[in-house]
This record gives structure tokens, C-alpha cells and sequence, in this order.
């Protein structure tokens, strides 16, 4: 039975041997792997991304990652396709075949039907003497010196190349398409990546009689019972063209009390912050996020390019739509 030490050292060696077979990637990123690209960069349909076994599983994870960056792609079975999957490749298509060995009797079975289609064939193998990376079209060597695993027998080192070359394939045609943050978010709307990349300050704002304001010369008690109806931590502050010339916060309370000033007999205008800091609702609320952590403040008034008061927005706003 092997001790700690050795159940550390047993870990290192699959890291090391797994980092090395990535390493000697570097060398194939040749000719070849420029050809796949523009295979697939001309591709009018879509990507069809198929492989057997622990292959198959890798397959589909490349399939979904060209898929979400730029690169329509889906993944197909090989098994299921010589009993009527093959209907979803079509002359327009692109395929990317998985197989270690390159020999694998189901994708072997299919490649007559894929030929005859006249579909471009890039293939990722282990070996390119094979009958797969002699059919294909473009053959991306993946092959490794020996697998992590110490039997020599489970793949490990061999998925993980293939999956970094497919990484590969698809981070070079996301930049080669000039595929942005913008695309990206469209194609990721759940979740809190894509409320990152998409929701913008006018989605959340308090709007109409729900954002604090008061006129820059009215008391601070008004102003005061408006910061308390509203809830917001604190109100905009106003000219008579709606623009805003300040704001008043919780924390300008406090340093006016500090100074024995009474809120009775002292005007707004004498304690708010100027010119107070506001925001676009054309805005990312992400960005809105970062902004208020800089400044170190909870909210934000939301203006039009002349400055006239539009909406606020507040660190609980953020949390609530999962921006933070």
C-alpha cells in the first residue's frame, strides 16, 4: 500500500508527464494546423466534431467551445451515425474526427459516406500512418510518448493533447473572425458571465418617482426624509433644469453632524458632494461595479449628456441581478 509521499509523487509524475506532452505541441503548430483553420474558417455549415470513448468525450468539449466562440459546431457520435446520424452532415459542412489510434472501426466505417459528400475531413490522431490521417483532408499529429497513466493503457497525456489542440483551433479562429466580448455575451446569456457581458445600467436603474432628488436649495431635512422614503443611501441633487450639481450621501450627513451643523437651517447645496459622480445608462453594470469600488461609494446617479437626471443605481441593484 503506498503512503502519503508516494501518493504525492505518483501525482507529480502524471502533471509532469501530461505538462510535457503539451509542451512538445508547440513543434505542430505547422502548415497543417494553418490548413485546419482555413478549413474551418471557409466552412459554410457548421463544424461536425466526432469521436469515440474517452475520445468522444473530448470531441463534444471541443465541439462546444468552437460552438461558443464563433465557430458553429455540434458534436455527432460515431456509433449512432452509420444508423442515421450521418443526415445531419451536409456538403456544406466541415468534419473533425477524434481517434487516438486512428483506426477506430466506427469512424472508419463512416468516412466512405463522408468522401462521397465531398466534406472537407480534418483528423487529430496519434498516429499518421493511420487509415484515419491518410483520409483526412489536413492530420494534426496529437500523438505522446506515453500516456500518465503507469499501465500505459488509460488515456491521459493523449486526451489532454488533443483537448489543448483543439483549444488551439478554436482561440486561433476567435481571433482570426475578430470575435469580441460582444459576440461572446450573446452567445453566454445565463448566468453570471453573461449578466456581465451583457446587462447594461438602463436594465436595472430606479427610474420616475423612485430615484431621490431634491432641488439645491431646499434644507437638509428635506433632504433627509427623501434619502429615507426612497432607500437608496442617498439623492441626487438638482438645478432647475434637473441637472445635477451634487449629491447628498449618508456619509455627507455624518460629517455635517461632526460640524454641529443643523440640518434644519442648512441648506443642501452647503454640504453635498460636487459635482457628484455619475454615470451613462448606455453603461455595462459591470462596469457601473468597478466604478463604485474604486470610488469607494455605493451608488450612482445615471445622467444624459447634458447632465439632466435620468435614474441611480445602487450596490444592492448589482447584487440582486448578480453582477457581483
Amino acid at each position: 500500500m503506498s503512503g502519503d509521499n508516494d501518493i504525492q509523487a505518483l501525482a507529480l509524475a502524471v502533471i509532469q508527464t501530461e505538462m510535457q506532452a503539451v509542451a512538445r505541441l508547440a513543434e505542430r503548430i505547422d502548415e497543417a494546423f494553418v490548413r485546419a483553420c482555413h478549413l474551418l474558417l471557409d466552412c459554410k455549415g457548421r463544424v461536425v466534431v466526432t469521436g469515440m470513448g474517452k475520445s468522444g468525450h473530448i470531441a463534444g468539449k471541443i465541439a462546444a467551445t468552437l460552438a461558443s466562440t464563433g465557430t458553429p459546431a455540434f458534436f455527432v457520435h460515431p456509433g449512432e451515425a452509420s444508423h442515421g446520424d450521418l443526415g445531419m452532415i451536409t456538403r456544406q459542412d466541415v468534419v473533425l474526427a477524434l481517434s487516438n489510434s486512428g483506426e477506430t472501426g466506427e469512424i472508419l466505417t463512416i468516412l466512405p459516406i463522408i468522401k462521397r459528400l465531398g466534406v472537407p475531413l480534418v483528423a487529430m490522431t496519434g498516429n499518421a500512418d493511420s487509415t484515419l490521417a491518410r483520409m483526412a483532408s489536413v492530420h494534426l499529429d496529437v500523438s505522446v510518448e506515453q500516456e500518465a497513466c503507469p499501465l500505459g493503457l488509460a488515456p491521459t497525456a493523449s486526451t489532454t493533447v488533443a483537448l489543448v489542440m483543439g483549444d488551439a483551433l478554436a482561440v486561433s479562429l476567435l481571433e482570426t473572425r475578430g470575435f469580441t466580448r460582444d459576440d461572446f455575451a450573446l452567445s453566454h446569456p445565463g448566468g453570471s458571465l453573461g449578466k456581465r457581458l451583457l446587462l447594461r445600467v438602463e436594465d436595472m436603474m430606479h427610474r420616475g418617482d423612485e430615484v431621490p432628488v431634491v432641488a439645491d436649495d431646499v434644507l437638509v431635512s428635506r433632504a433627509l426624509l427623501e434619502m429615507t422614503e426612497k432607500k437608496l443611501g442617498m439623492t441626487a441633487v438638482v438645478d432647475a433644469d434637473r441637472k445635477v450639481v451634487g449629491v447628498f450621501t449618508d456619509g455627507d450627513l455624518r460629517r455635517m453632524l461632526e460640524k454641529n451643523l443643523d440640518v434644519h437651517i442648512t441648506q443642501v447645496a452647503q454640504v453635498m458632494s460636487r459635482p457628484g459622480t455619475v454615470i451613462d445608462a448606455g453603461m455595462l453594470a459591470a462596469e457601473a461595479m468597478r466604478i463604485m469600488e474604486t470610488k469607494k461609494i455605493n451608488a450612482l446617479l445615471v445622467v444624459d449628456h447634458e447632465r439632466v437626471l435620468q435614474g441611480a443605481l445602487n450596490t444592492h441593484d448589482l447584487l440582486r441581478a448578480g453582477i457581483v
